[in-house]
C-alpha cells in the first residue's frame, strides 16, 4: 500500500470515527472486522459528510466541530440522581452562578466550578425529574434520572405480595393470533384484557404481547408489527369497539354491512387474510364512527374529545398522513404509480411536511377524514387502557409488557412528522450472525443520534412515554441499537453496512426516568452481536437482558455475551437453569425462534433448507445432524437436572414439560412463557429473512384464551414453570 493510499485510509477512518462510525468491530463469533474504505465512504456520504479525499475528510471534521461549538449549552443535559453534574461551557475558566427549577416549583442556587476541558460542574441534585437550568444568559433541561429502573422487585412490592427471594412469571403471546370465542378474525384487545385476567388466575404477573404500533390503515398487506408507520400510535385493527359502543352496536353494524358470514369464515382459518380482516375489521369501525352521535352517549363523546385534546400536534399530523395517503392511494387506484403514492417522500413536495400550507388546506377540506382516524386511535388507546386496568384488577403486578419495534418505515407516519429527527437513507439491520449467516436489513428508519441530542431528545422521549403510557412493563427491540446500530446503506446489501454509535448513557438515563415515572419494568431485547460492556451497561441501569434457552450454553459467561451464541463447529452443554444470568428475563424462545417442540422436530432447520436460508457451507445433512446432537445436549440437561431420565424421546415427543419445569428453576426475576409453548405448538410466528414463503405474523392458536388454563395439562406446565418443578397429580379448581 502506497503512502498517499495509507493517508487517505487514514484520515477517512478519522472522520468515521468522529462521525460516529465504528470502521472496526467484533463479529458473532467473535472474530475482528474491518468495514472495507468503499463502505466507509458510502456510511459517510449518506450521512452527508464529503470524504473523496482527506482535505474532504478534514473539511466535513471541521463541519462536525462547528455544529457542536454552534449548539452551546445543549437543550437537554442527561445527569444522574446525587452525582455531580458536568455542562459543556466554552472558556469554562471561571465559576459561574447557576439556579436550578425543580418540576415541583422550588429552586436550587449554586455556583459551577470549572471542571477543565470546557466544562462547568454542579452540585449533585437529590430529586428526580426534568428540571430547568439557568445560567448565565443560557438555560437548559436537566433530566436528573434515578440509579436504575423500575424493577419487577418494586412491582411486586407495591402490589404488597414482596417476600424475599419472589419470582414472577409470565406469558408470552402475539396478540393477533388469540381467539376468545367470537368471530373476530384476529385476537384483539379484548382478548389481551381476558388473557390476563386467565394468566392472573394461575398466579401470572405479566402478559408480554407483540408490537401495537400504527401499521398503515389504506395499506393492509403491510402487517408485520416490528415494520410500522409510527411508534407513537396504535394500530386500531386491535380496538374490539364493543368495548365502547356495547356488542348490540356492532350486530347492527354487521348486519347492516352483511358482513357476518365474513366474520365466521374468517374465525375459522388457521391463518390471518390480513387484507379482507382489515378491509372488515374497518369498515365496521368507520360504520359505528359514522353513527356515533346516535350510539354512544355524552360521557364517550366527551371522552374522545379529550383524546383528541391531550393527544395535539402529534395526533393530528398522524391522522392527517392516514388521510392523505388513504385519498392518494385512491386516486392512484386506476394508475400504475400505487407505490408513489403510498410513500410521502415520493408525495408532491408541498405535501412532504405537516407543516406545508398544502397539508393544512387538506385538513380543512377533509374535516371528516382526520376526525375519522382520530377517533381510531381513541377506540385502540382506550382498548389497551382497559387491558392493564383487568390485569392489575386480576391481581398482576405488572400487567401487560408493550414492545417498542427498533425502527419505523421510513415512507411512513413517524418519519413524515418527526423527519428532522431521523436518519434518511440507511436501513436498520444487523450483520451476519450465527442465525442469520447473509445479515438482515430490516427496512426501517432509526433516529440520527446528532439530531437527538441537537434537538434535547425530545423524540425519543414522546416515544418512551407513548409506549409506557398504558403498560406496566415494556420490551426494547434489539436494545443493543441503543449502544450502536448496524446501519445498511439504501440499495446495498446487509453484509455492506456499518454499525453507527448512539449516546447509550443518555438514552438508558432517560429509559430508567420514563420507567419510574409509569411504575414499569424494561426488557431489553440483548440478542445478537453484543458489543462489549452492553449487557453490564443495562445490568447495572435495572434494564433486564432476555435470556433464551437456546442460547444458555456453558460456552457463555453469564456475564458477558459478547461471543456467539455457540460455536458453529461443537456443540457445548446447556448452562445448568440455576446457573442463567440473574439480571435478565428467561425464556424458552422468542417470536423469531422455534417454539421448544418445533426446535425439538427441526421444523426450523427444515423451513430453512425449503426457502433456501441455509448458509454456505451448511447442508441439509449437517445441520440436522447438529441438531440431534444439541437434542441429546439438551436432553443430558435435563437429566442432569432431575427433570428426566433414560433415553432421549424421538422428535415428535418433545420433552416439553421437563424444559418448563428447568425455566422454572432459573433464578431470574422474572421468567415469560411464550403461549405456543405452554400449547406444545410445533410452528414459530416469524422466520427472520423472510417475506414470502413462511406465514410470518399470520398463524391463529386453536385455544379459546378464555379456558386458557382449563385443561389439567396447561394448569400443570404454568405450576412447572412457577415452581420449577415436574407437574404432579392435576389440582382440584
Amino acid at each position: 500500500m502506497s503512502a498517499k493510499t495509507t493517508s487517505d485510509s487514514d484520515a477517512l477512518h478519522a472522520l468515521a470515527v468522529h462521525a460516529g462510525v465504528q470502521p472496526r468491530w467484533l463479529d458473532a463469533w467473535g472474530r475482528p472486522q474491518q468495514v472495507p474504505d468503499d463502505a466507509l465512504r458510502r456510511m459517510l456520504q449518506g450521512l452527508a459528510l464529503a470524504c473523496d479525499t482527506p482535505a474532504q475528510c478534514r473539511a466535513s471534521g471541521a463541519r462536525l466541530d462547528a455544529e457542536d461549538a454552534a449548539l452551546g449549552l445543549p437543550p437537554l443535559i442527561t445527569a444522574d440522581l446525587g452525582e455531580p453534574i458536568d455542562i459543556p461551557w466554552p472558556n469554562g475558566a471561571e465559576a459561574r452562578p447557576y439556579q436550578i427549577q425543580l418540576e415541583d416549583g422550588s429552586h436550587l442556587d449554586g455556583t459551577a466550578q470549572p471542571a477543565g476541558n470546557g466544562t462547568l460542574r454542579l452540585s449533585p441534585v437529590a430529586v428526580c425529574g426534568y428540571h430547568c437550568l439557568h445560567i448565565g444568559e443560557a438555560e437548559t433541561v436537566l433530566a436528573v434520572a434515578p440509579p436504575r429502573c423500575f424493577g419487577v422487585e418494586d412491582a411486586l412490592r407495591e402490589a404488597g405480595r414482596h417476600t424475599a427471594g419472589e419470582r414472577a412469571w409470565g406469558l408470552a403471546v402475539q396478540l393477533y393470533a388469540l381467539r376468545r370465542g367470537a368471530p373476530t378474525g384476529m385476537g384483539d384487545l379484548t382478548a389481551l384484557a381476558q388473557c390476563c385476567e386467565a394468566a392472573a388466575r394461575e398466579h401470572a404477573d405479566a402478559v408480554a404481547i407483540n408490537p401495537l404500533h400504527a401499521g398503515f390503515a389504506a395499506l393492509p398487506d403491510r402487517y408485520s408489527p416490528y415494520s410500522p408507520s409510527s411508534r407513537l400510535f396504535h394500530n386500531p385493527l386491535y380496538a374490539d369497539p364493543a368495548a365502547v359502543f356495547g356488542q348490540d352496536a356492532v350486530d347492527s353494524a354487521m348486519a347492516a354491512l352483511n358482513a357476518g358470514t365474513a366474520f365466521a369464515q374468517h374465525e375459522a382459518r388457521s391463518e390471518i387474510d390480513w387484507v379482507d380482516i382489515s378491509r372488515l375489521r374497518l369498515s365496521v369501525l368507520r360504520w359505528l364512527w359514522q353513527h356515533r352521535a346516535q350510539l354512544l352517549p355524552q360521557a364517550a363523546l366527551d371522552a374522545c374529545a379529550a383524546f383528541r385534546a391531550r393527544g395535539g400536534t402529534a395526533l393530528h399530523d398522524h391522522a392527517c398522513y392516514e388521510a392523505i395517503q388513504a385519498s392518494r392511494l385512491g386516486e392512484a387506484a386506476n394508475s400504475m404509480n400505487a407505490n408513489g403514492s403510498a410513500d410521502w417522500r415520493c408525495w408532491p413536495v408541498t405535501l412532504r411536511s405537516p407543516a406545508n400550507a398544502a397539508v393544512t388546506a387538506f385538513t380543512v377540506a377533509h374535516p371528516q377524514e382526520i376526525d375519522y382516524h382520530i377517533f381510531l386511535q381513541w377506540l385502540a388507546d382506550d382498548g389497551l387502557a382497559r387491558a392493564q386496568r383487568a390485569a392489575r384488577d386480576a391481581g398482576m403486578a405488572i400487567g401487560v409488557i408493550g414492545d417498542l419495534a427498533v425502527g419505523a418505515d421510513p415512507g411512513g407516519s413517524q418519519a413524515w412528522s418527526r423527519q428532522q429527527d431521523m436518519l434518511p437513507g440507511f436501513h436498520a439491520g444487523a450483520p451476519p450472525d450465527v442465525y442469520n449467516p447473509f445479515g438482515q436489513d430490516w427496512g426501517v428508519t432509526v433516529f440520527s443520534p446528532r439530531r437527538l441530542r441537537q434537538r434535547g431528545y425530545g423524540a425519543f422521549i414522546e416515544m418512551l412515554r407513548a409506549n409506557l403510557a398504558h403498560a406496566g412493563g415494556l420490551r426494547i427491540d434489539h436494545v443493543l441499537g441503543l449502544a450502536r446500530m448496524w446501519l445498511v446503506p439504501a440499495g446495498a446489501s446487509a453484509r455492506d453496512g456499518a454499525y453507527l454509535a448512539f449516546p447509550l448513557q443518555e438514552l438508558l438515563r432517560l429509559v430508567a426516568l420514563e420507567s419510574w415515572r409509569h411504575h414499569a419494568i424494561i426488557i431489553g431485547e440483548n440478542l445478537g452481536t453484543v458489543p462489549a460492556h452492553l449487557d453490564s451497561a443495562l445490568a447495572g441501569r435495572g434494564v433486564l437482558g432476555i435470556d433464551v434457552l437456546w442460547f444458555a450454553r456453558e460456552t457463555l459467561s453469564p456475564d458477558d455475551n459478547d461471543g456467539p451464541a455457540f460455536p458453529a463447529t461443537d456443540t457445548p452443554p446447556f448452562l445448568p437453569a440455576e446457573a442463567w444470568p440473574r439480571h435478565a428475563v428467561a425464556t424458552t424462545s422468542t417470536h423469531d425462534l422455534p417454539t421448544v417442540a418445533g426446535w425439538w422436530q427441526g421444523r426450523d432447520l427444515a423451513w430453512r433448507e425449503q426457502l433456501g436460508l441455509l448458509a454456505q457451507d451448511e447442508t441439509p445433512q449437517g445441520v440436522h445432524a447438529a441438531r440431534v446432537r444439541e437434542r441429546t445436549a439438551l436432553w443430558q440437561a435435563l437429566c442432569d437436572a432431575g427433570l428426566a431420565s433414560g433415553t432421549a424421546p424421538e422428535p415428535e415427543h418433545p420433552p416439553l414439560d421437563s424444559v418448563l419445569a428447568w425455566l422454572g428453576r432459573t433464578r431470574t426475576p422474572l421468567r415469560l412463557l411464550p403461549v405456543e409453548d405452554l400449547l406444545g405448538v410445533s410452528e414459530q410466528a416469524n422466520l427472520p429473512g423472510t417475506t414470502a414463503g413462511h406465514p410470518n405474523w399470520q398463524r391463529r392458536l386453536d385455544a379459546d384464551v378464555r379456558r386458557l388454563f382449563d385443561a389439567p395439562a396447561l394448569r400443570a406446565r404454568a405450576q412447572a414453570v412457577r415452581q420449577g418443578r415436574l407437574p404432579g397429580p392435576p389440582r382440584q379448581r
